[in-house]
């Protein structure tokens, strides 16, 4: 009887008899490498343990079975890991990504109408602060939290879209009973007798909306974990870039199309949609959520989550966030450095998304004032009305200036990754596009990222100093630079770390099975590396796209809760009552955080623009087992890691002489595949 390779070659040779095959001696499989579970034979090993590759009886597939990622054609892969990485059109990014568009109109309805409408059902000003502490506070603990619960999922149409969908779902129930909430709560108590205009009915208004402003930022964070992991999932790894560049230019498109809606009056052409502005948006922006995320959902097919294998044991809810915790120390250090740089970068942030507009609105007002301190509280509010009107203004500049910096930037950036796909080894020879030669030869995304934010803290060191509407204005929308980028380096740092961790594991399983094959004419020595024998549930374990996202969310949702309780105790300490001239407490909150951009800037240098480590030493530092910190001493600053005592992954031996094998390229964490003539 004989036993062949669980998949044909390519080729069509026909199966080599066992019996012609070289066998290990009875000695050697007495070793401890002999009693692993790899070294069992088919026969030995459960059904469940199998894996459609080639043992130790198997014949060799020439080098020309191997795809990008160093796996077989024909192996354990479904064919989704080879089209998942070729390179996709503009029109599969821009789907890939519209969700994020339609998501960001809900939140720009959320923060620009939002506190004019719960002020409207009678909240007090001094209770608003305890409001909006919702986003960051549900951002904080959602995202993580989601982002495991879809990294464990392996439902067979994808393992980000049920959240996505369901989110979404939540999100425009959240929306529209929140702009109902004064007719819903009335129409519910009317029916037990109560007076819609009593004192206990306007309290239990007040309450409902505001429990529905926490329910719903459940929801948005919720779909925003999704997305943002769709997009890592979906996206080619060459491609990480263009793919949160996209995203970035629609969460601008998504800002503007919501100040928009917000500064011009639609009850009269859009009436039936509701009787007041509030209804009116909240309905818009639920359509462009709705149909945004369908439409992403349906056209883009994510790699089905089965062939993952079996998710890890799920843990209650205390169990994961201490586990979390502690998963934090062992994130890949360039997500950790990319981590820091938010934590402090959003402290900066928290006063320029929330203060902008009475920023705005302070200096509008100060001429007025000083010319005519005695006004009625009715000439104040029209005033203040006025001034809200400019605030609103400034922001529309912003997110235009926004928008255009992701657009047209993109092309200034040399890509911090390949712009061809993993496994292409063409470098020279091929012919520069028009676009090429618009790339500034070491303007990397993180020297635009670290020159932003240097830009963010001079312009917010300015504001304590502008006294004009227009200076200030312009000043608001210079910070629009620095926003887009915000808005794109971070994410495509992160996401390309984690498909390029990702491409490895999936590179590496092969390998190491096929590593197992003696070569031809050679004698087998039954040993196995050490390294080959490592297993890497570990390693594995935090480098999931949902939870690495959840863990960035929470890097950004943390330092907006100190940057709140921050910002009230200045205004405490300086803010006038309203109507009174003279008030720049604002300016101070957006001059100390130009001072925590600073800090921020810092930690961008720790990012590495070529992180050429070898997969050993890479998981070494993760686990610490490398005998150096984050900042490796042999490391060199622009990551060339020519100095280390780590064997490079060339030197790692191979089981074959003319295998293909995954090397290195000189770009920030591509890959590329190298024939044995190569080497």
């Amino acid at each position: 009887m004989t036993a062949s390779s669980p998949h044909e070659p390519d080729h069509g040779e026909p199966p080599v008899p066992r019996q012609q095959q070289f066998t290990p001696s009875a000695s050697m499989s007495s070793t401890p490498d002999a009693v692993t579970p790899r070294n069992r034979s088919l026969d030995e090993q459960p059904e469940h343990e199998r894996e459609p590759v080639n043992d130790e009886h198997s014949p060799l597939l020439p080098p020309a079975d191997y795809d990008a990622f160093g796996a077989r054609s024909g192996g354990r892969s479904d064919g989704h890991d080879d089209d998942s990485q070729t390179t996709k059109s503009l029109w599969y990014l821009t789907i890939l990504t519209i969700g994020i568009g339609g998501l960001q109109i809900a939140w720009s309805v959320e923060l620009s109408n939002g506190s004019p409408y719960l002020l409207s059902l009678g909240l007090s000003k001094s209770l608003m602060a305890l409001v909006w502490i919702a986003g960051p506070l549900t951002g904080t603990l959602v995202q993580p939290y989601v982002g495991m619960l879809s990294d464990s999922c392996r439902l067979s149409w994808g393992k980000r879209k049920p959240f996505m969908l369901g989110g979404a779902a939540a999100t425009i129930i959240g929306l529209l009973f929140l702009a109902w909430t004064k007719e819903i709560v009335s129409g519910v108590l009317s029916l037990f007798g109560a007076d819609p205009e009593s004192h206990g009915v306007k309290i239990t208004i007040i309450v409902t909306a505001v429990i529905g402003v926490y329910l719903l930022d459940f929801a948005i964070n919720t779909v925003q974990a999704a997305l943002r992991a769709f997009i890592v999932d979906c996206g080619p790894a060459h491609q990480q870039e263009a793919a949160n560049s996209m995203a970035s230019r629609m969460t601008g498109i998504g800002n503007i199309i919501g100040y928009i809606a917000g500064y011009v009056s639609l009850t009269t052409p859009l009436w039936f949609l509701g009787n007041t502005q509030f209804k009116i948006l909240c309905a818009i922006a639920s359509i462009s959520l709705g149909s945004t995320v369908i439409l992403s959902a349906s056209v883009i097919k994510e790699r089905d989550p089965r062939l993952d294998g079996p998710p890890r044991k799920k843990q209650s809810i205390f169990l994961f966030f201490f586990t979390l915790f502690k998963s934090i120390k062992r994130l890949p250090p360039q997500i950790k450095r990319v981590c820091q740089v938010q934590f402090f970068g959003w402290v900066g942030f928290f006063p320029l998304l929330f203060y902008t507009s009475s920023y705005i609105g302070e200096i509008y007002v100060q001429p007025f004032l000083e010319k005519n301190p005695h006004m009625t509280p009715e000439e104040i509010d029209k005033l203040y009305e006025q001034a809200t009107r400019m605030g609103s203004f400034a922001l529309l500049i912003n997110s235009i200036v926004s928008l255009l910096v992701n657009v047209f930037l993109p092309f200034f950036v040399a890509p911090t990754y390949d712009s061809h796909p993993v496994g292409d080894s063409s470098e020279s020879g091929t012919k520069k596009s028009f676009l090429d030669h618009l790339r500034i030869p070491g303007f990397t995304l993180r020297r635009a990222w670290f020159g932003s934010l240097i830009l963010f803290a001079i312009v917010m060191v300015c504001t304590v100093f502008v006294r004009s509407v227009n200076a200030a204005t312009a000043l608001i929308g210079v910070a629009g630079i620095t926003w887009a980028i915000t808005l794109w380096a971070p994410f495509a740092i992160i996401s390309a770390e984690i498909s390029r961790r990702d491409a490895l594991a999936r590179a590496r399983r092969p390998r190491r099975d096929n590593r197992d094959a003696p070569p031809p004419l050679a004698p087998a020595t039954g040993h196995t590396s050490p390294m080959e024998m490592t297993e890497a549930p570990k390693e594995e374990e935090v480098d999931q796209a949902g939870v690495i996202m959840g863990i960035h969310n929470m890097s950004v949702s943390a330092p907006q809760i100190i940057a709140n309780i921050g910002s009230s105790l200045i205004f405490k300490i300086w803010q006038k009552p309203r109507g009174t001239p003279g008030d720049h407490s604002i300016a101070i909150v957006l001059a100390l955080g130009g001072l925590f951009a600073l800090v921020s800037a810092f930690f961008v240098l720790r990012i590495k623009d070529d992180v050429s480590v070898p997969p050993e030493t890479l998981a070494d530092e993760e686990h610490g087992d490398a005998n150096q910190d984050d900042d490796d001493d042999d490391e060199s600053p622009d990551g060339d890691f020519s100095g280390s005592t780590k064997p490079g992954y060339s030197a790692v031996p191979t089981g074959e002489a003319d295998a293909p094998r995954l090397v290195r390229n000189p770009s920030f964490g591509g890959l590329e595949v190298a024939s044995g003539s190569d080497r």
